[in-house]
C-alpha cells in the first residue's frame, strides 16, 4: 500500500488485517508499524518500487498530492508520474490487481442529478482532478493492454464524520472505506471498473451498483447527522456540481 501514513492509508491498516489482508505499507514518511513491513522512499525511486513489488498479490495505491489546490507541476510529479511508476513496476512484478485511489474530482466539472453512474465521463474540475483522470485511463490501459484487474475509486468526503452539508451525500466513513478496498482487492469478477467511494448515505448523488457488483456493501449513512448541518441551497455550487465549489476557485 503506497501513501500508507496518510489518513486513508491509516484506516486501511487498521481495518484491513481484520478482513485476512497481510500488509506492505510504503510511504516517504517514517513511519513504524509492529506487525506489518515498512518502507520508507519515494515512488519515484525505482530501487525503492522494486522492494515494494517483490511478493505482493495486490497494490494498494494511495500516494501523491490529494488537493485540489494542488498546482500542475505538483499534480503531474506526484499524481501522474508517480501512478505510472507504481503501476509500471506493478506490471513488471506481475503483481495482479491494482486498487486505485481516485477521486469524484475526475468528474466534478458534472452536473449534480441523482444516481450519478460510477463510470460517468471525466470532467475534471482542477489539475488535481485531471491527474486522477489520467489515473483512471491510465488503469484502463494496463487492463486492456496486460490483464491486470484494476478497480478505480472514485472516492468522495472521507472523513470520520460528514464535516459539512455536502458531505452528507458524499461522505464515505472509515468502516466503508475498508469495506469497499476488501471488496475490490477480493472480487472475482474484477476486470477495469470504475467505482464511487461513498456511503449508504440517505442523500446519496452517486449510483452504488457498479461498487455492489464486485461485493461492496456500505452501512453508514450520514443521515445519522444531518440535524448537526445546515441545508443546502440547490443553486449553490457545493450542490450544484459532483465536485462542489471547487468549480468556481
Amino acid at each position: 500500500m503506497t501513501g500508507a501514513a496518510g489518513r486513508i492509508g491509516a484506516c486501511l491498516t487498521s481495518g484491513l488485517p481484520e478482513y485476512g489482508h497481510t500488509l506492505r505499507l510504503l510511504d516517504r514518511t517514517p513511519m513504524e508499524h509492529e506487525r506489518f513491513e515498512v518502507i520508507c522512499g519515494d515512488i519515484a525511486d525505482p530501487a525503492v518500487l522494486d522492494r515494494a513489488m517483490k511478493g505482493v498479490s495486490a497494490v494498494v495505491h494511495l500516494a501523491g498530492v490529494p488537493s485540489t489546490g494542488a498546482t500542475f507541476e505538483e499534480a503531474l510529479t506526484a499524481n501522474i508520474e508517480g501512478t505510472y511508476h507504481v503501476m509500471e513496476a506493478a506490471r513488471q512484478a506481475g503483481v495482479e490487481r491494482f486498487v486505485y485511489a481516485s477521486s469524484n474530482h475526475a468528474a466534478g466539472f458534472t452536473p449534480r442529478r441523482e444516481s450519478v453512474p460510477a463510470d460517468t465521463p471525466v470532467a475534471p474540475d482542477s489539475h488535481y482532478g485531471v491527474s486522477k483522470a489520467y489515473g483512471e485511463a491510465l488503469g484502463r490501459y494496463y487492463s486492456d493492454r496486460y490483464g491486470m484487474q484494476v478497480a478505480c475509486l472514485r472516492i468522495g468526503t472521507f472523513e470520520q464524520r460528514p464535516p459539512s452539508p455536502r458531505a452528507l451525500s458524499t461522505w464515505l466513513s472509515p468502516g466503508d472505506m475498508v469495506r469497499l478496498a476488501h471488496a475490490c482487492l477480493t472480487s472475482p469478477d474484477l476486470t477495469y471498473a470504475v467505482v464511487w467511494g461513498v456511503s449508504a448515505n440517505t442523500r446519496n448523488w452517486w449510483d452504488l451498483s457498479a461498487g455492489r457488483a464486485l461485493g461492496y456493501e456500505p452501512v453508514d449513512d450520514a443521515e445519522a447527522y444531518a440535524a448537526e448541518l445546515a441545508e443546502l441551497d440547490a443553486s449553490d455550487p457545493e450542490y450544484a456540481w459532483l465536485g462542489g465549489r471547487v468549480v468556481e476557485s
